[in-house]
């Protein structure tokens, strides 16, 4: 009977001291984590909504729903491998933005015009509690860039989020936990190349005022509540199909002087995340590193199921590139998602789904410093 006595109490010692050092790990775990320069801990609260900027490379309807905009994808066949009709997307099926929703199991958003429209009949009470998708095909950074076109600027894109924070439409709870996504530049790089309207900046000072609008964006979906961002580098846009457009552009290889300018601004987005936890104490921060995932599409196509990198499975005339999907004279490809291109300017649905894995759930040469699986998962420490 001692001897099983002793036995009991060495084993509650053993015991208190096991319970002890746990409590001793957790409070340096909790100190470490309080000192630490990143503002981050690991929940199991789930983003919930998605909030994204941008042009065509997003665009989900809005220039469908502006009339003042020749910027158009609202036909056949366009949307015609997953919707099955024309959404005013410019590819055959789903975005980024559209993949991303569903890994994270959130309905698709909505354009931005679209909601405003049902508000304003009153088809709608409430604004979208999965977010709002405000990109609008041809817009840039630069407020001009194609104007003529009645594209719904960045700058214009960016108003109409505030309003509907500062009217207490969005709850600034849902901004705080939502993702937000930005893509843009693209046309503005492409335009500096355009014959008919010489540009009256260097190719660096051009690229800079482009950061400078950046910058100016990120400065103010900050204020407005913005914490999960996510900066999405351009592709290389001296490679589309549509550059068959440009007097002087190479057909046999990609535009070098263009993608210059593209990786140009690509290491400027690099340098604002990198900035982030100090400029905005609270944000995760993260960089989409599209150029390089594409390029590496371009390098081992077979790899990646790609049987054309280079033509647009949706057009005509030399890479498919002289003529619109959908416009008069346009040819269709047996198998748009073999193709990188679907028309002369975006990918087709594969390539944004190879694209939007990589982001989700890549490694830090696709998505740094984390990918969108992680920053989804995180809460933030409040400053």
């Amino acid at each position: 009977m001692i001897y099983k006595e002793q036995v009991v109490i060495l084993m509650m010692n053993i015991m208190i001291v096991i319970t002890l050092l746990l409590a001793s790990s957790l409070s340096v775990s909790s100190s470490v984590s309080s000192t630490s320069k990143t503002p981050m801990l690991i929940s199991n609260i789930a983003v919930s909504a998605i909030f994204t900027f941008g042009d065509s490379i997003f665009d989900a309807g809005n220039n469908h729903f502006n009339k003042n905009s020749t910027a158009q994808a609202d036909f056949p066949p366009y949307g015609s491998s997953y919707f099955h009709y024309p959404t005013g997307r410019f590819t055959n099926g789903r975005t980024v933005a559209d993949f991303i929703s569903q890994f994270i199991g959130i309905p698709l958003q909505k354009p931005y015009l679209e909601v405003q429209i049902e508000a304003m009949n009153g088809s709608r009470k409430d604004y979208p509690s999965n977010g709002i998708n405000f990109a609008s095909a041809g817009s840039g950074v630069l407020q001009g860039t194609n104007k003529d076109l009645g594209v719904i600027s960045l700058q214009e894109q960016l108003l109409q989020f505030q309003t509907l924070v500062e009217q207490n439409h969005i709850d600034k709870t849902l901004v705080q936990k939502s993702f937000f996504f930005f893509e843009s530049g693209s046309n503005d790089i492409f335009n500096y190349f355009l014959p008919f309207d010489p540009p009256t900046l260097d190719p660096d000072a051009y690229v800079q005022a482009m950061l400078t609008q950046v910058t100016k964006f990120m400065d103010q979906i900050y204020k407005h509540g913005a914490r999960r961002i996510a900066l999405f580098s351009l592709g290389p846009v001296g490679c589309v199909p549509a550059r068959a457009l440009l007097p002087g552009a190479p057909i046999d290889r990609c535009f070098g002087k263009m993608n210059l300018m593209v990786k140009k601004y690509n290491k400027g987005l690099q340098s604002l995340v990198n900035d982030m936890p100090i400029k905005y104490p609270g944000v995760a921060g993260v960089y989409g590193a599209i150029y390089d995932i594409v390029q590496r599409f371009r390098a081992i196509p077979t790899h990646y199921h790609f049987s054309d990198v280079s033509s647009a499975c949706c057009g005509e005339g030399t890479l498919g590139g002289l003529v619109q999907c959908g416009k008069e004279g346009y040819k269709l490809c047996a198998k748009p998602n073999e193709f990188l291109f679907w028309d002369y300017f975006h990918p087709s649905e594969h390539a944004y789904k190879l694209i939007s894995k990589a982001l989700w759930a890549g490694k830090k040469s696709r998505i740094r410093p984390l990918n969108l699986k992680t920053l989804a998962n995180i809460t933030l420490t409040r400053v």
